[in-house]
Parts: C-alpha cells; sequence; structure tokens
C-alpha cells in the first residue's frame, strides 16, 4: 500500500467526522476556554440602579452652583451610604448623602462630588468645586440593558466572559462538550511511572505526553489505558471504549515486526482499515480504521513520532470535532537559522523553536526514540519530501505546536 501524503491522511479522516453538538452544563469555574452552547442575555439591567463611580457626596447640581475654594457653598450632611446599602432618605434643596463608590445614588440625586472636592464634612459639608448634572452618576443599565446578548452561541469564554457571566449571576453554563479521545499505549516493554523499573524494561511516556497534548488541545480523556502486546487485549479495549469515545487512538505495534500486533487487532474487531502509512518522518507507519463509526488512530510507539502525528495528525480532528479553528496546527513561514544535513526522502518533522520569523533547529538527537531533545521546542519545522539537505537561510514552513 503506498503510504499517503499527510495532507491526504487529515482530508481522508476529517470526512468520517463532524463537529459535536451534544451539549453540557459545566459549573463557572470550569467553563474557561468552552465554546458556549447558546446564546446569553442579560437578566437584568447593569447596574441595576443608579450607582456612584468615586467616593463623594450625592447632592443637586444646582445647588452648588458657583462653589470653589474662596466661596465654598456648605450643605447638611443627612445620611451616609456604602456598596451593598441603600438610603432610606431623599436628597432634597439643600442637603448631601454621603456616598461610597459603587453604592445607590439616592433619590433626589442628580450628580456626585468627589470628596477631594470637600472638606469630608459629615453632619455638614463644605463644597469647593461645582459639577454638572449626571456627572459622576452611573445610570442603570449604562453597562447593558435586560434582554441583550452579551455572549453569543458558539464564542470561546475568556477569562473576561467569565467575568461577564458572573455578573450575570450564572453559577452554571452550557457549553458545547468536549471531544472525547481513549487513549490506549500498547507495550509489553513499558512500565508504568512509580512502578519499580525491572530488567528490560523502560517507563511509558507515551501515555503521558500523548495524553497531555490531547488534553491541551480541547480533548477529555474517556479512558486512558496501558495494554501489553496482545490483539485480543487491545481489540477488547477498543470495543468497550468505542461507545464513548469520539476518538481511539493507540501507540505502538503498526510496524511489521513480532509484536506489532494492531493489524491482527483490525482484524480481530473487525474494523475497516482506511490506509497504513503516511509519507512523513517520523511515524510513518501510522495505521487508521474505522471501527463503529469511529475513527481509530493508531500512531508510532516512537515517543518522538508519536508526539509528532498527536499535534500533525490528530489535532485537525479535535479541531473538526470542537469545531474551533483554533485547535488545528498552525502553519507560519520562517527563515532557518541553522543547517540539516540528512537527505529527507518524505517529508520530515525536526524539533525547532520559532522566534520572530525566523526558526533555529534544536541541538541533539533527533532520532524517533528520543524524547529529552524535545525540551524547549515549540514548533515542528517542515523538510520537503526529496530534500538532499537544509541549509541555513532557507525559507521554510513551521507548525506552531
Amino acid at each position: 500500500m503506498t503510504p499517503l501524503l499527510l495532507s491526504e491522511a487529515i482530508e481522508l479522516l476529517l470526512s468520517y467526522i463532524a463537529p459535536i453538538k451534544e451539549t453540557e452544563i459545566v459549573d463557572l469555574w470550569d467553563a474557561g476556554d468552552r465554546m458556549l452552547a447558546e446564546d446569553i442575555r442579560a437578566m437584568h439591567d447593569q447596574p441595576p440602579f443608579p450607582r456612584s463611580p468615586l467616593d463623594g457626596y450625592a447632592l443637586r447640581a444646582c445647588d452648588i452652583t458657583g462653589a470653589s475654594r474662596e466661596h465654598p457653598v456648605r450643605l447638611r450632611v443627612v445620611d451616609e451610604v456604602c456598596a451593598g446599602h441603600v438610603s432610606p432618605e431623599t436628597v432634597t434643596p439643600g442637603t448631601a448623602i454621603r456616598i461610597m463608590t459603587g453604592a445607590p445614588i439616592p433619590e433626589g440625586a442628580d450628580c456626585v462630588i468627589m470628596q477631594e472636592q470637600t472638606d469630608y464634612g459629615e453632619d455638614t459639608v463644605e463644597i469647593y468645586g461645582q459639577v454638572a448634572p449626571w456627572q459622576n452618576y452611573c445610570p442603570q443599565g449604562s453597562d447593558y440593558r435586560e434582554g441583550t446578548i452579551l455572549l453569543p452561541k458558539g464564542m470561546i469564554l475568556t477569562d473576561a466572559e467569565i467575568g461577564i457571566l458572573a455578573g450575570l449571576g450564572l453559577a452554571e453554563i452550557p457549553v458545547i462538550r468536549k471531544p472525547r479521545v481513549a487513549l490506549i499505549p500498547t507495550g509489553d516493554e513499558t512500565v508504568a511511572p512509580g512502578k519499580p523499573l525491572a530488567p528490560g524494561k523502560i517507563y511509558d511516556s507515551n501515555l503521558y505526553t500523548v495524553g497531555a497534548a490531547l488534553r491541551a488541545h480541547g480533548a477529555e480523556l474517556s479512558r486512558k489505558i496501558h495494554v501489553r502486546d496482545d490483539a485480543e487485549t487491545v481489540a477488547q479495549q477498543i470495543r468497550e471504549a468505542a461507545g464513548s469515545a469520539d476518538l481511539i487512538v493507540t501507540t505502538g505495534g503498526v510496524s511489521v515486526g513480532k509484536k506489532d500486533i494492531l493489524h491482527d487487532t483490525l482484524n480481530l474487531l473487525p474494523a475497516e482499515q482506511l490506509f497504513w502509512k503516511i509519507a512523513i518522518k517520523p511515524g510513518m507507519p501510522t495505521l487508521c480504521g474505522l471501527y463503529q463509526g469511529k475513527l481509530l488512530i493508531c500512531l508510532s510507539g516512537n515517543p518522538y513520532g508519536a508526539y509528532a502525528n498527536t499535534h500533525l495528525l490528530i489535532r485537525p480532528l479535535l479541531a473538526r470535532l470542537a469545531g474551533r479553528e483554533d485547535l488545528a496546527p498552525r502553519r507560519v513561514t520562517a527563515i532557518a537559522d541553522n543547517s540539516f544535513p540528512k537527505k529527507s526522502k518524505v517529508a520530515r518533522y525536526v524539533r525547532a523553536y520559532y522566534e520572530n520569523g525566523h526558526v533555529r533547529m534544536t541541538g541533539g538527537s533527533n532520532e524517533s526514540g528520543v524524547l529529552s531533545t524535545l525540551r524547549g521546542c515549540n514548533c515542528l519545522l517542515e523538510i520537503p519530501a526529496g530534500s538532499e539537505s537544509l541549509e541555513a537561510g532557507t525559507q521554510v514552513q513551521v507548525i506552531l505546536l
């Protein structure tokens, strides 16, 4: 079977999925970076009453016309009101009410003079300046009116919108549910972190590296379990996962070795094979199938191969499922600051760091089994298929992580 180009593989897989329409209710604390499932309308005016924007005295503007330091106006203070309280008094000619920021402006007042223009009096107050009617006066509904659509369906909630929702008094928010991904790394040679490392064993990094990348790009892990190299065991995990997952992702067992059992797994399910191999390095022996209408993405077990293809192949699927293009990998053009001497028969993706239109490949090994040299990388540099080498100063494509 001829390997597909990366673009062909993505296009084929995208044809089998559609944006998620199901909704769920989440606590306001958990609503950040979620997509709103319906318009949010104001349920009341904001502010719900005229309020003072500063500390001072609520009064009638006509009572302090012409007031100055040289010619102060003295008013009788009939009450004091703080935020969260309402004065029962009405401002009448010759009176004022001391008021704090955020407090409701009392009846009869049409402005507030800041306390710095007074003598801070408590029983009476001397006014040393004048203000116009409705100055320093926040009318009811000056932020928004009841019934206004404040947040439209489909918007992604940031910290600002979380504050708006809190201001509306909403504790629970309707959102589109996240894509559910079942993650099933395989391998007899791996051990879970925290357990003793027996001879011949290594710690399983794929569950955590791939899992963290999936969660960082909008996925919810509906299942996360490492299984041994046994085709029927893997098949059973996939059968159980298919009921709730939108995508099923495995790592390992996709090449042609004795322990590469994912081909047998697809036959046991049975699942329709969509393709095997993508013309890229790392991660060429990627196997993809369809089981009970769910995409099955079987990645290389090599740590860097699994990591790279999570970003190159799976992130576009998550973006489609979530209805969010911001989750898809973003390509930019850059100038390579250093060279890569190896020939690339297929498109090669190299660990690199992008900044201000330039990209430099990080030092150390670029082998598929090495994960430590990913440290500090923020992109994958694409070397086109057929390249004899990449010279410094070449214009290249970069996939931002």
